[in-house]
């Protein structure tokens, strides 16, 4: 994306509302699959995607849209039993040397541990913005709905409707935020038993393999990015056709989500990059004082 023309929020503004839901959206209208050589699938009439790894590959997908801002769900089932050295990655992302991306990383562990789930927000080619946790469920016995909300104001990572995380857009501070370049959605199941279960010290036991995750119910009411200009509408499994909201635009945590983000970070966060100290002897980043 040319940096010199990022689209003006107020445009993005009058844009939403003025256009319709689209329906009957499914992952062969909505994603691309991008890598395994087979191991990815599309099923039940494109209701249903699988990412398969074996010894040999790993797999992958990629939406066909690019999106500038939006609230996007995914509902994951990850891989179950021992899944140590497996990653399950959900993110955004944009290209280039400079670009931002917002992720979900699911690490997987030995049957009867948690898996750990691993976020972080890079802008502008930067992350090292770390926030780790263990769920309050077992997130391969069922699908879970996962979603990121990103508005000019902040990013938002939900887990069933619960928020987990928030990060706010601190540019007043010098700290860039996303907001210029759009994003794709990406996902991948792939093999880091060099580093992903405690530091590369459990190894993926493929006799256990091959390994499967598995997503459905994707939706995005989004501002989709097309030659420079965007549109915004949701799509994805919805059943009907109305008038978009354009809350999301705005959108921000009332006092019950925030004491929801409280309980998950009081109970569940495992690492704060903003309580690491030995990782930022001269000081944390000014995003860490914000409230």
């Amino acid at each position: 994306m040319d940096s010199a023309s990022p689209t003006p929020v107020l445009a993005i503004s009058l844009l939403v509302g003025l256009f319709m839901v689209a329906s009957a959206s499914n992952f062969y209208q909505d994603f691309y699959i991008t890598w395994g050589d087979g191991r990815s699938k599309i099923l039940n009439n494109g209701e249903l995607l699988t990412l398969v790894l074996d010894k040999a590959s790993g797999s992958g997908f990629q939406s066909k849209n690019e999106y500038l801002f939006g609230s996007i769900d995914m509902q994951l089932k990850l891989v179950p039993g021992n899944s140590a050295g497996t990653v399950t990655a959900y993110y955004l992302s944009s290209k280039g040397s400079t670009w931002d991306e917002i992720d979900f990383e699911f690490l997987g562990n030995l049957s009867g541990d948690p898996y750990t789930l691993h976020t972080n927000v890079f802008s502008q080619g930067n992350g090292n913005r770390e926030q780790r946790f263990h769920l309050w469920f077992d997130p391969a016995a069922d699908f879970h709905t996962y979603s990121i909300l990103w508005n000019p104001q902040r990013i938002v990572f939900s887990v069933d409707g619960t928020p987990i995380r928030e990060f706010k857009n601190a540019e007043s501070k010098g700290v860039p935020f996303p907001k210029n370049q759009p994003m794709r959605i990406y996902s991948s199941l792939w093999n880091a038993d060099d580093w992903a279960t405690r530091g590369g010290l459990v190894k993926t036991d493929w006799t256990q393999g091959p390994f499967t995750a598995s997503y459905r119910n994707f939706k995005a009411n989004a501002c989709v990015w097309s030659s420079g200009a965007t549109s915004c509408g949701l799509s994805g499994s919805s059943s009907s056709t109305s008038t978009t909201s354009n809350a999301w635009l705005s959108e921000e945590l009332d006092s019950t989500k925030q004491d929801r983000l409280k309980w998950v970070q009081s109970n569940y966060m495992i690492y704060n990059y903003c309580t690491d100290a030995k990782r930022f002897p001269q000081g944390f980043p000014p995003e860490c004082n914000m409230s």
